[in-house]
């Protein structure tokens, strides 16, 4: 399945790029069609029924588009999916069409907590330093965590970088137990 999935985002990624669409408006675009599936489950309902013929379904693809203003590769590549009966992937295309893209354009996601809200100048100062680290661009999400104590914690795809003191008391605690 994540194979299926992953070849539909390569493939959207590929029509955004080559249709030089905006990829943050794509991005925008295909999580307002995936947030308008996650809030009606009457049109969740539409689009997966085999009951509802395609051109119905489509119709109500051009209702929401409308609504939304997504551009029209998006709309063809929410057709294709209901057309071919996958739109019940669409949560995972839109994942991996978002790490699709952040790879091809050279971004990485990075997920920082630390104990405080960090200042401007630290915020640019650790994305200097994960972009040194990673060799890509970074575009990181900020959130405080307390239970911290001091230091962060950055989360870059699957790795961790722990620079909190909670992770160091617990890593110290880890040598005591096993010296």
């Amino acid at each position: 399945m994540a194979a299926i999935t992953s070849r539909y985002a390569r493939a959207l990624v590929e029509v955004v790029l080559e249709q030089k669409i905006a990829p943050d408006v794509a991005r925008q675009q295909l999580n307002a069609i995936v947030d308008a599936v996650h809030q009606s489950s009457d049109l969740r309902r539409v689009w997966e029924s085999p009951a509802v013929s395609a051109e119905q379904k489509r119709a109500v693809l051009d209702a929401l588009v409308g609504q939304i203003g997504a551009a029209k590769p998006i709309r063809n590549f929410i057709a294709i999916l209901i057309d071919h009966r996958r739109i019940a992937m669409l949560d995972d295309v839109a994942k991996h069409f978002d790490s699709e893209l952040n790879a091809q354009l050279g971004l990485a996601e990075a997920e920082i907590s630390s104990s405080r809200p960090l200042s401007a100048d630290g915020q640019r100062q650790l994305e200097s330093q994960l972009e040194r680290l990673t060799g890509k661009k970074v575009r990181a999400t900020y959130s405080s965590d307390p239970e911290l104590l001091g230091g962060v914690v950055v989360r870059v795809g699957s790795t961790i970088y722990d620079g909190s003191v909670r992770g160091q008391l617990e890593k110290m605690k880890q040598d005591l137990i096993t010296a």
